[in-house]
């Protein structure tokens, strides 16, 4: 066990002291709501993926449904509900899917923009791929405008989980709804590497399975001669990780998560060490089979990054807050903006 895996350990335990309830819609296995219990919130969690439900479960405080999410659902103890977060489905604007945006089926933000109408929490917070701020930034700009429409202050920035202690360059759009004051979290200037977060396994030949074909080995090479690499896009000990996604844990590509051992050999990821890198504590158990721990691993939010926007948001809800009449009549109107 590294220093850098028994500090998350600690830091990422449940800690419930709010009143607070925290609604996780399109939760996964529940990256986002850890890092909300660690800042003291309850959590309640939906979620369509069995296996994903299993992991919040065995994991969290909160209850996680196995529910899909329609606009209009119902949901419980809505009375004591003050915060609503989600990460509603990335497919649809992410650089390695079709790009289809509000035309996919799997677009959550109707649904989640519906919660946040009928449940008025203090605070919101969704996140997604950083790609929406590209083709489809017309879309985010819709959607923020239909969230501030309802009487919230939006802010919105792109973090890098590295930037907050998690061991790996991880870009999101972090979106953040109030009616109060809100604050980004700090960027810290240390970055934690590959080493400090699975030293302790990254050079073990063990399993053998994991260990790359001679074939597979040569694919690679392929590939990083036509993609113009200038290093192998090994995992190095000394720098954080490349993006976490599920396409480089569960498949043997061509970009898959490696690591180099002392023999020149090449090995992939373990799940244990995926979830680390992503900033999971070893207690925390993912259910299902290897591909559908890798799924879970590779679509969580970092819980770390979660539990240090937690804090923040938790200062942005106990803030005085200022009523939806007045936060729209602080809001430039669009038609001063026209030509």
């Amino acid at each position: 066990m590294t220093e850098y895996s028994k500090y998350i350990n600690d830091i990422l335990k449940p800690k419930i002291r709010e009143e607070a309830v925290v609604l996780d819609l399109f939760a996964g296995c529940g990256g986002l709501s850890l890092g909300f219990e660690a800042a003291g919130f309850k959590t309640i969690g939906f979620e369509m993926v069995n296996e994903a439900v299993a992991t919040y479960n065995k994991n969290l405080r909160g209850d996680c449904y196995n529910q899909f999410l329609e606009v209009g659902y119902e949901y419980p103890m809505a009375d004591n509900i003050d915060i609503v977060i989600g990460g509603p489905p990335c497919q649809p604007f992410s650089r390695f899917g079709n790009q289809m945006g509000i035309e996919d089926a799997r677009d959550g933000f109707p649904v989640f923009i519906d919660a946040v109408r009928r449940l008025q929490p203090k605070v919101f917070l969704f996140e997604n791929v950083a790609n929406i701020l590209g083709r489809h930034k017309w879309y985010l700009d819709l959607i923020v405008k239909e969230l501030q429409n309802l009487g919230y202050y939006v802010d919105y920035k792109i973090l890098n989980a590295v930037d907050y202690g998690v061991p790996q360059n991880r870009e999101r759009l972090i979106c953040v709804g109030h009616r109060s004051t809100f604050c980004f979290p700090a960027k810290e200037l240390r970055k934690a590497t590959v080493a400090e977060a699975i030293g302790d396994t990254m050079l073990s030949p063990e399993p053998e399975s994991k260990i790359l074909t001679p074939r597979q080995d040569e694919y690679i090479a392929v590939y990083e001669k036509k993609s113009h690499c200038v290093n192998p896009r090994d995992l190095y000990p000394n720098k954080p990780a490349r993006t976490i996604t599920c396409r480089n844990l569960a498949g043997a590509t061509s970009d898959m998560q490696r690591v180099r051992l002392a023999d020149g050999r090449r090995r992939r990821l373990t799940d244990r060490e995926a979830a680390r890198l992503q900033s999971f504590p070893d207690w925390f158990e993912f259910e299902g089979t290897e591909t559908k721990r890798f799924n879970q691993i590779g679509n969580a939010v970092p819980p770390l990054l979660a539990y240090k926007i937690a804090l923040q948001v938790k200062k942005a809800y106990y803030a005085k807050q200022q009523s939806p009449e007045y936060v729209l009549s602080r809001m430039i109107p669009d038609s001063l903006f026209a030509v």
